[in-house]
């Protein structure tokens, strides 16, 4: 599971994966709860190639649900997304979105604590992480709310997601997408979605600790960081 990122930069957003920035700022760090950029179709009859970028929550926020609900709603499992009650109508209306991602954080206990590592691209270019995008229209101060969550496999045995979260739990691993899979995962028909649930090389990730400074902060204390 993923609670803490970095959203991939504007000059990132244009360069690698062919969208305008958002007109509003965004943080160099996402929490659930936080605005940052995803990118889906401009539109339900979008050719391929078509992409849009927009500012949404950080954690699926539906019609039903206050944004508050965010904090538990920032990662989704593949295996139950069609039918749990927070996903499934996005899931079912194949509102899927990729999430533009300089690097994301885990916590690592291998020194008996958590600690904070950041894992990202060997190379250094931005990750597309698969999602799913609500809307909720009536939002705060009465505009519509985008929101997003991103989906999870599981990792147990992967040389790199092993070594994240509590020994005894469940390794997952975020759904990350070549970067030539982006249009294929956006027009994806629901049906043929799991073909893309698969690991990503372990090799082609980095990891290093990135032990936070200043400090302890409210996100701090999310589930699984």
């Amino acid at each position: 599971m993923c609670a803490n990122y970095r959203p991939s930069t504007r000059d990132e957003l244009q360069q690698r994966f062919g969208v305008a920035a958002p007109d509003s700022g965004y943080p160099a760090e996402a929490f659930p709860g936080s605005m940052a950029p995803m990118i889906r179709l401009p539109r339900a009859d979008a050719v391929y190639g078509d992409r849009a970028c927009a500012l949404g929550m950080f954690g699926m926020v539906p019609h039903w649900a206050e944004p508050k609900l965010a904090r538990q709603t920032y990662n989704a499992r593949t295996e139950t997304v069609a039918t749990k009650p927070s996903f499934r109508n996005a899931w079912k209306r194949r509102q899927f979105c990729v999430i533009p991602v300089s690097s994301f954080f885990e916590p690592c206990y291998e020194t008996g604590k958590a600690e904070r590592w950041e894992i990202a691209d060997a190379d250094g270019a931005p990750l597309g992480i698969a999602g799913l995008w609500e809307v909720k229209s009536d939002g705060p101060n009465g505009l519509p709310l985008l929101s997003f969550t991103m989906l999870t496999i599981n990792a147990d045995g992967d040389p790199l997601m092993q070594r994240f979260h509590k020994p005894d739990d469940e390794k997952r691993m975020l759904v990350i997408l070549d970067p030539q899979q982006v249009d294929d995962w956006l027009h994806c028909p629901v049906e043929e979605a799991d073909s893309f649930f698969t690991r990503y090389p372990a090799e082609r990730l980095m990891a290093k600790a990135a032990p936070k400074a200043g400090p302890k902060r409210e996100q701090d204390s999310l589930p699984g960081f």
